[in-house]
């Protein structure tokens, strides 16, 4: 079986957890709170988006960001996008059937199994001391911040037909990039939220480590690794679950919004397709089909357009796992209740019953204030190239503004007027 550490031998040498808790929904602010300068990130990217946060540690769940709040170049007024985003479980269970953990509830992300940045963990980017999270008190390097470039931001060739003029637009984008290291086990995971200097958000979690050497089982449930036929290394899955509380423009009370596209008879050249919204009012569990996609859309905030701001939720790679109830919906949408921690074995007293987010959903509450649940799993089948060290796998989700700004927030000045179709 897998080595892992208790909670007894981490508290050796962790801090005073800060708590999973958010804002309540009465008590959300109109502009992004402040906090301590050492728990406060604010950084302008070098296309001139301006990104800035409070983080935390917390001893289960590690990195936690909140009231995240962006400013450009275009749209120099700070808004808020996010109260919180944190991961919110991680279950690895073992195709052989005999092993399974939840690395968060289990484990944890913060306290002793936080690791102290060192090497190249932060190379070109700014170590920054802080609380591990645990119940001693100790402070080490343990966030990396660095703006990275994102490569090709844009690229257009304009041509005016009436004067022949012509110009190249091209810009390179960067990306606000914060990072902890946790090591649970053999496995050494890396917690990643990426902040473009065009509004995404980008959640990621990275698997590095090792293989564990006692992990191995027969032919049908694992691959050979190391010379001949011999050693068999565990094929197992890691389905991450991330929490996501939005707060865009400090207003709160964001809709659920379903969207799906149909084929709906033919035209003349192509098939015709009709896109239909659903209003998610009430909590619930809900998955991916061709087509389909969420956004949690302001009901009060809007763009200079006029049109409501919004975060649509994109999906990318994924492996369900359909063993477990908990472990198969793509998304979950719940209200807002501080007990509700974790996507799956939460033990917060205040909700004794409520132990994964079927529970939390299974009451079908209106939603005020949505909180998102997010899954994404990956089937890990083991590689002669994994050892050793592993090299980085990852699995995440992004969040793309939706009618955020009315235009791109990186537009050049001479295209500031083309907006909407040319009078």
């Amino acid at each position: 079986m897998t080595y892992r550490k208790t909670a007894g031998a981490a508290a050796l040498l962790t801090i005073a957890s800060l708590g999973l808790a958010g804002t309540p929904a009465a008590a959300k602010a109109p502009a992004p709170a402040q906090c301590a300068a050492s728990s406060m990130v604010k950084e302008t990217l070098p296309n001139g988006t301006t990104w800035q946060l409070c983080w935390r540690i917390d001893e289960r769940a590690g990195l936690i960001l909140d009231n995240v709040a962006i400013a450009s170049k275009n749209y120099p007024q700070q808004v808020q996008v996010l109260e919180s985003i944190r991961l919110a479980q991680l279950n690895v269970p073992y195709d052989s059937g005999e092993t399974e953990y939840n690395d968060l509830s289990d484990f944890g992300f913060g306290g002793g199994d936080l690791e102290t940045l060192t090497g190249d963990d932060c190379k070109g980017g700014s170590a920054r001391e802080g609380s591990d999270g645990g119940p001693q008190a100790t402070r080490r390097k343990v966030l990396c911040v660095s703006a990275e470039p994102s490569g090709l931001a844009y690229r257009l060739h304009s041509y005016n037909f009436d004067t022949g003029a012509e110009k190249v637009y091209s810009k390179q984008g960067h990306d606000l990039v914060l990072r902890t290291i946790s090591k649970v086990g053999w496995y050494e995971y890396v917690t990643e939220f990426r902040l473009a200097d065009d509004g995404q958000i980008s959640a990621r979690l990275g698997a590095t480590g090792d293989l564990s050497p006692s992990d191995y089982v027969s032919a049908d449930k694992g691959w050979p690794i190391g010379k001949g036929a011999r050693d068999y290394a565990s094929m197992h899955y890691h389905s991450a679950f991330w929490r996501v509380d939005f707060n865009i423009d400090g207003k709160g009370g964001e809709k659920v919004e379903q969207y799906d596209t149909k084929v709906d008879g033919r035209g003349s050249m192509a098939a015709k397709l009709k896109t239909s919204k659903t209003d998610i009012a009430k909590e619930g569990t809900f998955s991916k089909v061709n087509r389909r996609w969420w956004r949690l859309v302001s009901p009060t905030s809007k763009n200079k357009d006029g049109h409501k701001r919004s975060y649509e939720l994109v999906t990318g790679a994924d492996d369900r796992y359909e063993a477990h109830p908990e472990t198969t919906p793509d998304v979950t949408f719940t209200e807002a209740h501080e007990c509700e921690k974790f996507a799956t074995g939460n033990a917060d007293p205040q909700c004794a019953t409520k132990k994964t987010i079927l529970d939390y959903a299974k009451d079908k509450e209106t939603l005020k204030n949505p909180v998102m649940w997010v899954r994404v799993g990956f089937h890990h089948v083991p590689r002669d190239e994994d050892q050793s060290p592993m090299p980085l796998h990852w699995q995440g989700f992004d969040l793309l503004p939706r009618d955020f700004t009315e235009m791109n927030p990186l537009t050049p000045a001479d295209r500031a007027g083309v907006n909407g179709r040319p009078n």
